[in-house]
């Protein structure tokens, strides 16, 4: 059967390539090393036509498995199903990071037909009725047939997908679920655009050097190669990036510039302007909410939660509650001791939220006399990524050599072929880390192919990592935040979950794992970048090369618990109103600020601290994947501090033996069995609660 389906693949594309005069580079052996993608052939022209190829080929085979004569089998339907589609893979993969790092106009035009493409052809699978009845024919013998556990997780979830893809609705709500499918791609792409105009849109334009006042000379010369950048001669620049806002919140004294450039911020699409948001995110939820209501669920947040983790909204807001009251005590507290300074220096204002980094700034240095510039020289990013390859590399017998040959989709990407200690070939690694107009903000990791097995043949994973970091000036490499540091290592924890993934199918291969299990690989990641015995190894002074003094690595551990009440509301804050948003069950459309407000003073918010989002650009729950989902970090920082827990009390953090348990039961084993089993044949217990709150200073 599979040997027909790739026959006829090949055939398609070889009548493809004959009919165009100009080969779309989509349809065609990549010839390029390990066979990465040919970014130096790649055009914007070529994603329309080899979507429409990929869907025409996806539906072929589609066909013949949904026709197929032969008795449903586990082969012949499952697998089958696993194995389709690899050209609309190629192309969707490829287009959804460049739609992330190299937008513009036309991509943003393009994205708009490929979303309602996209939509429409996932529909075309999971409500075609023959296909379903084959699927289902497999699940109902499916534990007569002597699947591993590995082939059972699949099946359960083909199936899963299916049930949730509308299959057991009435031809009636079938269309009523393709209309809602394709409403909300399409809403959900625009509320992405609007907020990345809004963040490229604002510019604080300074002129006059007085009004610099406070802020380290790297950062005005950053803001002055801003300023360049943009033909703005003489003057500097700051933005929304937080590389540039972070920074002038903490250091600039000037109250009401920070208020201004704070204001920008929290009101991306919150304008009432062309990017306005707060339609767009109603209808969003109300359509998510009609769709749950169609599949038999009360709530959207009730469907997303199904198949995860934590199964039920209750089970989210358990958790919330538990973290949530601590937390506010502990904000609280910071408060007071900012106010104190804010009085001791004989103003007589009360902190408001944009005043929070500042002050916090100064407590720092109060309490622990430390500033953030003192630490910013030891944090050279090519010593970071140095820092956290030799990390992996002594963890799990890794190498990372750069290559020059591999083609590059911007001159800032570094690409790095993964190798294990014998030198065989792992992964494909590409970097791209400094922030620009084409780019959306934060960072992230994907994947232009994931790992598989395929007829007894190894897959290998070509794996992406994005950021927005400080960037170099005329003169000065880019010196990272702490903050950044552990973002780098953060998404550098996904990265190692997809290359080191040693799975069969790629449906449950590296990052496919539950939303709240998925987070929990790249938070561990983060606990080693700021432990006294890994800092040592590669924090080092980017003009003398000396290693990180131990009077400011005790400074760190010192102050590791600082400011945890504030991070810690803002980001509870943040996945209440996620929830808030998706456990509703009125789809009458909302008042987006009132029900913001109304959630967030119902908690009891304190209006010191904002949500970390605010509704009208909380891309991770209106455009990106984590709706209902918000509340994983802090579910997998109960398994990434528990399980960092182990290492510390081993005595050593580059425990050999932790590493490899870990290695084998979470990095290669993907979404291969149930999460918390996984995580318990690495952990040998269940996890628990207390080493979050004392790590966070909760307790």
């Amino acid at each position: 059967m599979k040997k027909s389906i790739y026959l006829f693949l090949i055939l398609g594309l070889i009548s493809m390539s004959c009919t165009n005069k100009v080969s779309n580079p989509f349809l065609v052996e990549w010839n390029t090393p390990f066979q990465t993608p040919p970014f130096d052939k790649i055009k914007t022209e070529h994603y329309v036509p080899a979507f429409k190829e990929g869907i025409k080929l996806h539906n072929d085979e589609i066909k013949k498995i949904a026709d197929n004569k032969d008795a449903p089998s586990f082969q012949n339907t499952i697998e089958a199903l696993d194995y389709s589609g690899k050209i609309l893979t190629r192309v969707r993969r490829v287009f959804t990071g460049m739609n992330e790092a190299m937008t513009n106009d036309e991509m943003g035009k393009i994205s708009k037909e490929i979303s309602t493409l996209r939509s429409n052809h996932r529909d075309d699978i999971y409500l075609n009725a023959k296909l379903f009845e084959r699927v289902k024919a497999v699940n109902r013998q499916k534990d007569k047939l002597g699947l591993n556990k590995e082939q059972q997780m699949l099946m359960n979830k083909y199936y899963s997908r299916f049930v949730r893809g509308g299959a057991n609705l009435s031809d009636k709500d079938k269309e009523a679920f393709r209309k809602l499918n394709t409403d909300i791609s399409l809403l959900t792409l625009k509320f992405g655009e609007n907020v990345l105009s809004e963040i490229n849109k604002f510019e604080l334009i300074i002129d006059k050097k007085e009004d610099l006042a406070g802020l380290p000379q790297g950062v005005i010369d950053a803001a002055a190669a801003t300023a360049k950048d943009k033909d703005y001669t003489g003057k500097w620049v700051f933005t929304i990036h937080k590389p540039s806002m972070i920074p002038f919140l903490q250091y600039a004294k000037n109250r009401k510039l920070r208020e201004k450039i704070y204001y920008a911020y929290t009101h991306k699409g919150d304008n009432n302007n062309e990017f306005d948001n707060k339609k767009i995110l109603s209808q969003i939820a109300s359509l998510r909410l009609k769709r749950a209501n169609l599949l038999g669920y009360k709530t959207h947040a009730g469907y997303v939660l199904d198949d995860q983790m934590a199964k039920k909204p209750g089970n989210v807001y358990e958790l919330l509650n538990k973290v949530w009251s601590p937390a506010v005590k502990v904000a609280k507290k910071e408060l007071t001791e900012m106010q104190k300074i804010i009085y001791k220096e004989g103003k007589k204002f009360k902190l408001a939220s944009w005043d929070w980094w500042h002050y916090g700034e100064k407590l720092k240095k109060q309490k622990y006399d430390l500033d953030e510039e003192q630490l910013r020289p030891y944090f050279k990013l090519q010593n970071v990524i140095n820092g956290v390859f030799n990390l992996a590399a002594t963890l799990f017998d890794i190498q990372f050599v750069e290559r020059k040959d591999i083609p590059k989709y911007h001159p800032e990407v570094k690409t790095f072929e993964v190798k294990d200690k014998q030198g065989n070939h792992i992964a494909i690694l590409y970097t791209d880390y400094f922030p620009r107009a084409s780019k959306r903000g934060g960072a992230w990791m994907d994947a232009f192919r994931k790992q598989s097995k395929e007829n007894g043949k190894f897959i290998h994973p070509v794996i992406y990592n994005v950021g927005n970091f400080t960037k170099p000036t005329p003169g000065k490499p880019s010196l990272l935040s702490v903050d950044e540091v552990e973002t780098l290592f953060h998404e550098f924890g996904h990265a190692i979950h997809g290359m080191l993934s040693d799975c069969t199918y790629e449906a449950i291969s590296g990052t496919d794992t539950p939303r709240d299990f998925v987070e929990f690989p790249s938070q561990v990641m983060e606990n080693w970048a700021m432990h006294p015995d890994v800092l040592n190894k590669y924090a080092k002074h980017f003009e003398t090369g000396k290693v990180i003094p131990i009077n400011l690595i005790e400074k760190i551990t010192n102050s590791s618990k600082f400011n945890q009440g504030f991070k810690t509301v803002e980001y509870l804050a943040a996945s209440y109103l996620d929830m808030a948003w998706y456990t509703i069950t009125d789809t009458t459309l909302m008042d987006a600020a009132k029900f913001e407000n109304k959630t967030l003073n119902d908690l009891g918010l304190i209006p010191e601290i904002y949500s970390r989002y605010r509704s009208t650009y909380f891309n991770h729950i209106f455009s990106g994947d984590y709706s209902s989902g918000y509340y994983s970090y802090i579910w997998s920082e109960v398994l990434d501090a528990d399980a960092f827990a182990a290492f510390v009390e081993s005595g050593d953090v580059y425990n050999k033996e932790l590493a490899g348990r870990y290695k084998k039961y979470i990095l290669s084993a993907g979404g291969t069995d149930d999460a918390m089993t996984l995580y318990k044949k690495f952990r040998g217990k269940d996890p628990i609660i207390e080493p979050l709150l004392v790590r966070r200073g909760l307790k």
